[in-house]
This record gives C-alpha cells, structure tokens and sequence, in this order.
C-alpha cells in the first residue's frame, strides 16, 4: 500500500475549520447520549442548508409502514404541473450510521436534485436504532419503495419509473430495498442511486484502516453504530444489513459515488465489481481528496456540487420516459 499521504481538497479543509469556528462539530456518538447527537447533527443541517429554498410543491406525508406510520417528505419539481408529464420518483433513505439523521438536514441537497434531475424525491424517516433496531430501518425502506410502486400515482408521480438511492447507511438501505422489490417479483424499480454506502459490516478493510483512523467515520464509530443497530451475531451477516453478501442478478442499473478518502472506498469498489460479475450496468465515480459525507456541502465545497450535478444527471438519464 502506498502510505504518502493523499490529496486533500483545500475546500474540504475550510469548510471543517469553519464548522469548528462555529461550533458545530459533531460530537463522539459512542459516548456521547444519543439524543445530543441527533441535535447537533441537525444544527449542522440548518447550516449547511442555509439559503435553500423550499420546492413549491414539497410537502410532507405520514403513510402505512410495517409498524406504523413513517414519516416521509416528498418533493415534486416546479417544472411540472398537472396535466404535463408525470415525473418519475427517487425513493431516498437519508446517512446516519443507522442511529440518526432527520428529513430537514437533507432537504437542501435533495432540492438541489429534485431541480437539476426534474425527478421527484420521497425522503423516508425510517426508524432508528437503539430505540428501534434491525430490521426495523429495512423494513420502513422497502415498504415506502412497494407503497410508491403500488399508490405512486396518487402523489402525482409516474409509478412506473422509480428509483431507490440514499447516502451512507441510506445507500445501505437503498440497495436492500432493490433486493427485496426484485425477490418479490416486482419491476418497476429503474436505478439505483447509491452515495458512500456501507454495503458490509466489515470495518477492518484496508479502505477502513487507512481512513477510519481521526474523525470523522472512524472504525470504532462505525463498529459501535452496527453494534447499537444489529442485536444479535447473526444479523451481521445478513443481507437486509450487509447486501454485498446477497446475489445481486437481476438488480436495476446503479450510479455509485465515493470520496477518495472514504473509509466505506473498499466497501463500494467490492460493490461495483460485484454488479458487473453479476451483469448489472453500474458506474462508480471516485472523487478525489473528499471524504465521507461531502454530498450535503454544496454550499461550501465545489467538488460537492460537481457530484450532486453528476447524481442528478445519472438519474434524470436512468429514469428517463
């Protein structure tokens, strides 16, 4: 392994000093209480969407889940109006480590999407862990991505061109969400879009020692996040939490993106070299000297914003009539 030490993007740089000048820096969830986490996580959400503004016409949904209501918030372009075209949906599973992330601190990133791809977006407020554990975040992912198949067009969208994305343990999530639409038979999903997944509960790759040393995501975060979401020995090989274990034939194509300081880089190149051993169309784009997380800074990182455009143009072309 070359150990020179990689490239770093300046902006990445600035933007850490700045949170740190404002104070939001997010605490160490392995000691910290849970509920502190959640908080902080949401203040730098409010201000990395500063000066986002809302889509006309989002609005949020409470709908039938497993067990219980799931919140969601659904975005539809501005372009589209009735009586034009439908727009195809992105069923979308926010990061989190499984254990935290809230629908506002995506809305400007998802906005972002919604505008450049002129595809509509259901954010899903899946259930977190310790309060809630696996399979509980699966099971709200899957069940909000058949409601959007089976009901889709009473939210003013085209049914038949949906696509499951999310960033982080949402990709996770996305891609568990495929698995179980293809084994059960049924098509309408069109592509995939999955952002820094951990697609294994693997976290002694070379990928996760080489970056999962300071902070950030680091080994011991992520080993006490599937600690706290999966309860017993089994479930760390199950594929509903770590779908590169599953047979992945017959998936929709997939649009992989990835920093090139990631812990999670082993994870995702494992995972584009599986869906083509398996005959699945797929990209994956390595951003260079970006690290975990980097898609909701647009606002601060140009390399971000390269990569929401890129994101948006793969799905607008993936879902396209």
């Amino acid at each position: 392994m070359n150990d020179a030490a990689p490239w770093i993007d300046p902006e990445l740089v600035a933007a850490g000093q700045l949170l740190q000048e404002k104070g939001l820096v997010a605490p160490d969830r392995t000691v910290t209480a849970m509920p502190q986490v959640r908080a902080a996580q949401d203040r730098i959400g409010v201000f990395l969407g500063e000066g986002s503004v809302p889509l006309k016409r989002e609005r949020d949904l409470s709908l039938p889940g497993p067990h219980g209501q799931v919140p969601c918030r659904l975005y539809l372009p501005d372009n589209s109006s009735l009586g034009a075209a439908r727009p195809a949906l992105l069923v979308f599973a926010h990061g989190g480590a499984f254990v935290q992330g809230s629908l506002p601190s995506w809305d400007h990133y998802l906005r972002d999407m919604v505008r450049q791809s002129g595809v509509a977006v259901l954010s899903v407020d899946y259930r977190l862990a310790p309060e809630h554990r696996f399979p509980a975040a699966f099971d709200d992912m899957a069940a909000m991505t058949r409601l959007a198949a089976r009901e889709g067009a009473g939210f003013g969208i085209d049914p038949t061109r949906l696509a499951v994305g999310g960033d982080s343990a949402g990709a996770c999530l996305a891609l568990g969400a495929a698995l179980a639409m293809r084994d059960a038979g049924e098509t309408a999903l069109r592509f995939q879009l999955l952002i820094y997944g951990c697609f294994s509960t693997d976290v002694d790759s070379p990928s996760w020692q080489r970056f999962g040393q300071g902070a950030g995501l680091s080994q011991a975060s992520m080993r006490w996040a599937w600690s706290t979401y999966l309860e017993k020995p089994e479930h760390w090989q199950d594929w509903r939490a770590a779908p590169l274990l599953a047979d992945l034939h017959g998936l929709p194509p997939a649009q992989l993106i990835i920093g090139s300081l990631d812990p999670l880089l082993d994870d995702n190149n494992d995972l584009a070299a599986k869906l083509k051993a398996a005959g699945v169309p797929s990209n994956l784009t390595i951003y260079q000297g970006i690290n975990h997380g980097f898609i909701r800074y647009g606002r601060l990182i140009g390399t971000a914003r390269r990569a929401i455009a890129d994101c948006a143009a793969a799905l607008k072309a993936g879902l396209a009539a």
